[in-house]
């Protein structure tokens, strides 16, 4: 994976599979945002190495979220997104950015901190919150990220 970072707005990501069958083609697109890490683990547990990568973007990088690419028995890729927190009415209570992420056996650790109303953008008061993703099999033979966990810490 390749990509040049230089704009907070969009940079060009590039994704060349290597050791994959002749099938597997790189894939090229844009982000909004900066890559800060990528990882390697087997995040849909089928003995195959899959791509995930993590993007910051907002006026300040504090908003992120990640991009994976898993393997389909090495012959193709097919990536898929972390949903977006603002989008979950369970989630997005509290919500202002500053992500954390960490692999953990093949699960997507999330944390953040809780914003209570009046809290400075550098202040929160209302603790954190973890989230805990785990990889799951789509209708249409893809992958996608799902709550598996939830819990909030004062």
């Amino acid at each position: 994976m390749t990509c040049n970072n230089k704009s907070k707005d969009q940079n060009e990501v590039k994704v060349k599979p290597i050791g994959f069958d002749s099938e597997a083609r790189e894939m090229n697109f844009y982000i909004k945002g900066r890559i800060t890490k990528a990882e390697i683990d087997d995040l849909n547990n089928d003995g195959f190495p899959d791509l995930i990568f993590y993007v910051f973007s907002g006026e300040n990088g504090e908003y992120g979220t990640a991009f994976a690419f898993a393997s389909q028995e090495n012959k193709s890729m097919s990536p898929f997104v972390l949903p977006d927190v603002m989008l979950d009415g369970k989630l997005k209570d509290g919500y202002k950015g500053h992500d954390e992420f960490i692999l953990l056996e093949g699960k997507l650790m999330r944390q953040f901190p809780l914003y209570k109303e009046g809290d400075d953008k550098n202040k929160p008061s209302g603790g954190k919150r973890f989230v805990q993703y785990s990889v799951q099999p789509t209708e249409k033979g893809g992958f996608q990220f799902k709550v598996a966990r939830t819990y909030d810490v004062k």
